[in-house]
């Protein structure tokens, strides 16, 4: 073979070897039923976290005083906060206690809020009134 040959297989600047094993790939990623769970799976996860994403910044309440940096947060949760709520909370912030459905939490930089009202068992975050 000559070089015009080789290089009108290799297509957009891909080895046609490489080429090749990529359709097989995904050709075999789709055909069996082990890889439609799996990549059912992916896009399951991509959406759910898609949506937490997109969610966040409606959990956040009126009412902050924009001037500040950090905030004071009333975090309410769906269920009453356990040890591993209070520690999720201190990597933002302050936890100064716990009412109810309810966590204290202090000292949030404003750039951190949306991070706060991510996961889904949050349902809302309004200010502290101090």
């Amino acid at each position: 073979m000559n070089s015009t040959t080789d290089t009108a297989r290799e297509g957009r600047g891909f080895p046609a070897r490489r080429q090749n094993l990529f359709r097989r790939s995904i050709t075999a990623l789709f055909g069996s039923a082990r890889g439609r769970i799996v990549l059912s799976g992916l896009t399951a996860f991509v959406l759910f976290q898609a949506w937490l994403t997109i969610m966040a910044p409606g959990k956040i309440t009126e009412g902050f005083d924009s001037r500040r940096s950090r905030q004071n947060l009333l975090v309410t949760l769906s269920f009453p906060p356990e040890r591993f709520h209070v520690l999720f909370f201190q990597r933002h912030g302050r936890v100064s206690g716990t009412d109810g459905n309810t966590i204290e939490v202090r000292g949030v930089p404003q750039t951190e809020m949306t991070r706060v009202a991510r996961p889904y068992w949050v349902r809302r975050v309004e200010p502290l009134k101090d």
